[in-house]
């Protein structure tokens, strides 16, 4: 009798015809929005931005087809899939005045390859690792990985799935990655930032890449590479900072404010210049929608594959406070990211 009641209580708002078919056109875009990022990796296997960029930066589809030696016969379904990537993506865009030719936009430049440029780092490994058929496993596990015990700091789904190590594409994403941006950082507030060190620790510095960047630009600085797991249990050498960039956002909140305490520990007090400096992405609606959803879906990958997280500034704060420093700031904010000083 009582469910009876609550079910005959239950309203059910029942959508009008305007909104049921608004709501069927969202669901279609939602539901097929991987048709998207599967057309990019398939222009990226191609070689399409490389092609476009080779005929001059913009170029028809039968050039296209030729260019890439393609059977005639693909001409109507390359067509197709430059329509979507110019409708629904950035990475191409269609001439004004004939809609049968693409321009490489600045997504489309970031993935051409052979190019010998300063500050060229080339994205398409990026692309590959992350419309894989491993990363797509993961995700598909999502559900499961919800209904699985209620231990925080169980494995993500990647590892459920594929185990805890990335392979070589993945690792040459990363370093993709990291790399596109650091360029920006020194050009943006590199003298402020590193002016007046003398020395620095990058912590989870990878290759060197950005140590190698930062002495190209300040020679004075010397510059000190560690792998992070080792900054976890013990201190990196003494030094008048460190850096991380792009790395804490793979690590647990316990795990930074651990990496962060043993960085506190090698740098001088803040009036002898100690400092750490975090390059991470910044969670926050501030930069428009685009970027505010860019941020929400490198999150939602970061709880896919990896134990991180993307943080908001009080998240950020918190970790910086719980680690024992005093203070910080926030330099600049570089598109997806922010640039924090953070004092003892």
């Amino acid at each position: 009798m009582a469910a009876a009641s609550h079910q005959a209580n239950t309203k059910f708002d029942v959508p009008n015809d305007a909104e049921l078919l608004q709501a069927q056109a969202d669901l279609w875009r939602d539901s097929f929005s991987y048709q998207t990022a599967m057309a990019l990796r398939c222009a990226v296997k191609l070689g399409i931005p490389t092609a476009i960029h080779r005929l001059g930066g913009a170029a028809s589809i039968p050039d296209l087809i030729a260019a890439l030696s393609l059977p005639p016969t693909k001409q109507p379904y390359l067509r197709r899939l430059m329509r979507l990537l110019s409708t629904t993506s950035a990475a191409f865009a269609a001439d004004e005045s004939d809609s049968d030719r693409y321009r490489l936009t600045p997504l489309s430049r970031t993935l051409v390859d052979g190019v010998d440029a300063d500050d060229h780092h080339v994205q398409i490994s990026v692309v590959l690792t992350v419309t894989s058929r491993q990363y797509v496993e993961a995700a598909m596990g999502l559900d499961d990985w919800f209904r699985k015990g209620d231990d925080i700091s169980s494995s993500p789904p990647y590892d459920d799935v594929h185990g805890a190590e990335f392979d070589a594409v993945a690792n040459e994403a990363l370093a993709a990655h990291d790399n596109q941006g650091i360029g920006v950082v020194l050009r943006e507030c590199g003298q402020e930032l590193f002016g007046g060190v003398a020395s620095l620790t990058d912590c989870g510095g990878g290759d060197g890449a950005t140590a190698r960047a930062v002495v190209s630009a300040f020679p004075h600085v010397r510059c000190t590479v560690l792998d992070l797991p080792k900054v976890i249990d013990k201190a990196p050498p003494a030094a008048d900072g460190a850096i991380h960039y792009l790395v804490l956002h793979f690590w647990s909140d316990d795990d930074c404010v651990k990496i962060l305490t043993q960085c506190k520990k090698a740098i001088p007090p803040q009036k002898k210049g100690g400092k750490v400096i975090v390059i991470d992405i910044l969670i926050g609606p501030s930069l428009g929608p685009a970027m505010f959803e860019a941020q929400i879906l490198m999150d939602v990958a970061m709880m896919v594959n990896t134990r991180g997280r993307e943080r908001d500034e009080n998240e950020w704060r918190d970790l910086f406070f719980k680690a024992g420093f005093s203070d910080y700031k926030i330099v600049k904010q570089l598109g997806v990211r922010a640039v924090f000083e953070v004092y003892p």
